[in-house]
């Protein structure tokens, strides 16, 4: 039966310690998310915080191949996007950047989403759409509940909006590995094997589509984007089960939410 690792308290100490530097990242980025920058000066700028002010390692770099340090997934691109030189961006795009740092030999893993100037109606909606699944999942989380829960969770809602969950891509385990057991679906998958317990630590990061969720690896053999050609949105955090609830450990400073929820929470609030 697959297991999650249980973090001891030095662990988690450093599990907050990592889950802060790349929330860090997130919140230094957003005055750079303007138009005509292309993702690759996202990426420089990120690589440079992350080297040289947070004196850490960007975990995507290298990668099982990987060219960058951090993904960058505009419009179409449903995660893993590399980025390029030549993709600017533009009025109107949504792209989702995700960051994942080593520091003292933990691991941490979050993604959010930026809107350039003013959105269409379906773009804002799909966004809020998948912040709101995220929240709804992180308020679900308390000890001794099975984890098929929150994807069972996630679906239900994203359904009830009448867009699609992503299956192919999951959540996953982290701590001194980038992964670690077990998957974290985001759709309704009722294996009763794993039970949470406090001291788990893993993300959440469901994968949004307008359409279809149906999607198709590119050449680059990274890039995933959407079959249809509809849009695809995601956020990430990395959390840590507690006694009672669960810890964001990858809390940005303009979330309106507390960094410790409080089992039933009805105060999560979309910040887009």
């Amino acid at each position: 039966m697959k297991s999650m690792l249980i973090k001891n308290d030095e662990e988690i100490k450093k599990m907050r310690k990592v889950g802060k530097l790349a929330a860090e990242v997130l919140d230094m980025i957003e005055s750079h998310i303007v138009h005509n920058i292309t993702t690759e000066e996202i990426n420089q700028i990120c690589h440079n915080y992350i080297i040289k002010k947070q004196k850490s390692i960007p975990a995507c770099l290298g990668y099982n191949g990987y060219p960058k340090s951090i993904c960058t997934s505009v419009n179409d691109v449903v995660c893993h996007g590399i980025p390029n030189i030549k993709q600017k961006l533009k009025e109107g795009d949504i792209i989702n950047i995700d960051v994942a740092l080593i520091h003292n030999g933990y691991h941490s893993d979050t993604s959010k989403m930026f809107i350039l100037g003013k959105p269409s109606i379906l773009s804002k909606r799909l966004c809020h759409v998948a912040q709101e699944s995220l929240y709804l999942a992180l308020n679900l989380i308390k000890p001794n509940m099975p984890l098929y829960e929150i994807g069972q969770a996630i679906e239900k809602y994203v359904k009830k909006q009448k867009f699609s969950v992503v299956k192919e891509y999951c959540g996953h385990g982290i701590g001194k590995n980038f992964h670690e057991e077990p998957q974290i679906l985001h759709c309704d998958n009722r294996d009763p094997g794993i039970i949470l317990k406090p001291g788990m630590t893993f993300t959440i990061e469901p994968m949004i589509n307008t359409g279809s969720n149906q999607v198709r690896c590119m050449k680059d053999g990274w890039t995933i984007k959407t079959k249809d050609h509809g849009l695809s949105a995601q956020y990430e955090h990395t959390i840590l089960v507690t006694d009672k609830s669960c810890e964001i450990l990858t809390l940005r400073k303009e979330e309106k939410i507390d960094q410790i929820l409080n089992i039933n929470n009805k105060n999560l609030k979309y910040t887009q």
